[in-house]
């Protein structure tokens, strides 16, 4: 039997008295990639702060909590086990912060490197082969300000993968890139799946999900609405209830598609 990553029973997340999550029950385990999708302000973001440990869930006597099989962590060692990408991460470096240096931030779960971080010889060999495996072993002494967008996502995986975590969270890895590079996105994220990596994504948009996830968990304001297979999923009464609005589901080789009926 696979390891159950992530085991939440009546799990809740309460600020200022509101819910932001409402009785969340779910297993992740180590052998499956799913994406949570859902409009903004569903809660999707709150759900990735539970994993993190930036939230804490509101306790009852039902509710269970376990990650990696504890209720209780060290967050340092957690963060190690669990490689992040998002947008508010982006945005924490310093423009002037080397490429090389993100990357190598990941063992430390910090924003630079600094003069009491310990840096072996395997860490520098693993930031090149974490670089290389992304593609972006040619930009390793360039300052971030230099990248574009699809580079510092890039480099952000990097950094997530460089200390082989059990699970890499994209908290939505897309935003803002083109179509085209979209589409590189969800490539090579089979490829990384097909590696070993395994994933959880959160989205709005389907045709964010790759291949390799099987696996859609929909969240509207806080509270879990669906879980299942993709196939079964995502179909337009499982969409218009989450958007609240006439959708059509469709999908071809690459990716499922949504729009509104009547709409352009």
């Amino acid at each position: 039997m696979a390891e159950k990553i992530v085991e939440m029973r009546s799990v809740s997340v309460v600020r200022g008295g509101k819910y932001i999550l409402k009785d969340i029950d779910m297993d992740i385990t180590a052998s499956e990639n799913l994406a949570i999708i859902g409009p903004n302000g569903s809660g999707k973001t709150s759900f990735v702060k539970l994993l993190t440990g930036e939230n804490k869930p509101y306790y009852d006597e039902r509710t269970v909590m376990r990650l990696f099989g504890k209720e209780r962590w060290n967050i340092f060692e957690l963060r190690n086990r669990l490689g992040i990408v998002s947008m508010d991460l982006q945005r924490m470096f310093s423009d002037t912060t080397k490429v090389y240096e993100v990357i190598l931030s990941g063992f430390f779960g910090s924003l630079d490197v600094f003069r009491n971080h310990e840096v072996r010889d395997e860490m520098r060999k693993a930031v090149y082969e974490s670089a290389v495996r992304l593609g972006i072993d040619d930009i390793l002494e360039r300052d971030i300000a230099n990248l574009s967008l699809g580079e510092m996502r890039r480099v952000l995986i990097a950094r997530a993968l460089v200390s082989r975590p059990s699970l890499l969270i994209l908290d939505e890895p897309m935003t803002g890139l083109d179509i085209v590079m979209k589409d590189l996105f969800r490539r090579m994220f089979d490829i990384l799946v097909s590696d070993g990596v395994n994933i959880v994504m959160i989205t709005h948009e389907l045709e964010d999900i790759p291949s390799c996830v099987d696996r859609v968990v929909m969240i509207k304001e806080g509270e879990k609405i669906a879980d299942g297979r993709k196939s079964e999923v995502l179909n337009d009464a499982n969409l218009s209830d989450l958007y609240d609005a006439d959708i059509e589901v469709t999908h071809d080789d690459h990716a499922y598609h949504m729009r509104i009926r009547g709409g352009i």
